[in-house]
């Protein structure tokens, strides 16, 4: 089968032939139909997240398609079941072994890309926004990088549960693929004052940030007293240094926070989240946004997109 390897972290990653996986204990085989890209994948390839895989590894983080093979004392999801999984890597190629536990049944009305788009990217907005930062009803909502892979959610997400959401975003066509999410007031990043925009519209009390950098502390500046600020990460490559004293002047929550680490300490907080998720979608009432889908050999190219930010929503590879 073909897979997307790399071989040393920060060199060109290859598409190459390698053997077909076999299924160990716990595990089952997938062939392939998507895998979504994330900002993840280009820290990866650094060798600069969180998880770092023994090279050389295949890329890719989240991926749908059909089962084929189960391994050792696995009872299902039974072969040929369309699924979901997070498998953390090893999404980008043709066949992918991933853990049976992490697998969802896909519902009969989402394609393969809408799936591949939808774990990382909803399951990141509605833990961060309903476990996290507790948002409720009537709240305003401030999301930055509203255009991107997990900003679009938030916004959707955040309107879903009865916000009021600003979406900041990076020049006209991006804000309209807010707006069409649900946000009710805009912001041009490239041409408006961020903490003067904010503070006009009243001010934030739970701000959404995939960017960091001077995003985060210009929206530091403009949320309300005992507002909520959730990093979610840095897309701009600077990771903000957060002045205690404003933090104490107005009695301000900063919550750091990282999906995939519930894997590991609260798996249920993941599971449950993805069942409202998959309810909603079944609902009619998330709709995912796919930009862009490329064949495998068109990773690069991908990949290109998120770290110039030229896509919306979700890039998704078609193996």
């Amino acid at each position: 089968m073909r897979a997307f390897q790399i071989d040393t972290y920060g060199e060109p990653p290859v598409l190459r032939d390698v053997p077909q996986p076999e299924p160990g204990p716990g595990e089952l085989r997938l062939k392939v139909a998507a895998c979504g890209l994330n900002f993840a994948d280009l820290l990866m390839l650094k060798g600069q997240y969180q998880e770092r895989p023994p090279l050389p590894f295949t890329l890719g983080m989240e991926l749908a398609g059909t089962v084929e093979a189960l391994g050792a004392d696995v009872a299902g999801p039974a072969v040929g079941t369309r699924v979901a999984a997070m498998g953390g890597s090893g999404g980008l190629a043709e066949q992918a072994c991933v853990p049976a536990a992490r697998c969802v049944a896909l519902p009969d009305a989402m394609s393969f890309p809408e799936a591949a788009a939808f774990q990382v990217a909803y399951g990141t907005s509605h833990v961060a926004l309903h476990h996290r930062a507790r948002l409720q009803p009537g709240e305003t909502l401030l999301v930055l990088g509203a255009a991107g892979g997990v900003g679009l959610t938030a916004v959707e997400i955040g309107k879903l549960m009865g916000a009021r959401v600003i979406a900041c975003a990076r020049g006209a066509e991006k804000l309209k693929v807010a707006e069409a999410a649900g946000a009710d007031h805009l912001i041009d990043s490239s041409s408006e004052d961020l903490r003067d925009a904010v503070k006009a519209l009243g001010g934030a009390d739970v701000v959404y940030d995939p960017v960091g950098g001077g995003q985060f502390m210009s929206a530091l500046r403009a949320t309300r007293p005992e507002g909520r600020l959730l990093t979610i990460g840095f897309a701009s490559g600077e990771t903000p240094q957060i002045p205690a004293n404003l933090l104490l002047v107005k009695n301000l929550t900063v919550i750091g926070f990282y999906w995939g680490g519930y894997m590991a300490f609260r798996p249920e907080v993941l599971t449950d989240s993805l069942a409202q998720l998959f309810a909603w979608y079944s609902e009619g009432k998330l709709h995912p946004h796919v930009s862009n889908t490329l064949p495998l050999d068109k990773t690069e190219d991908g990949l290109a997109l998120l770290r110039e930010r030229k896509s919306t929503g979700k890039v998704v590879i078609t193996p």
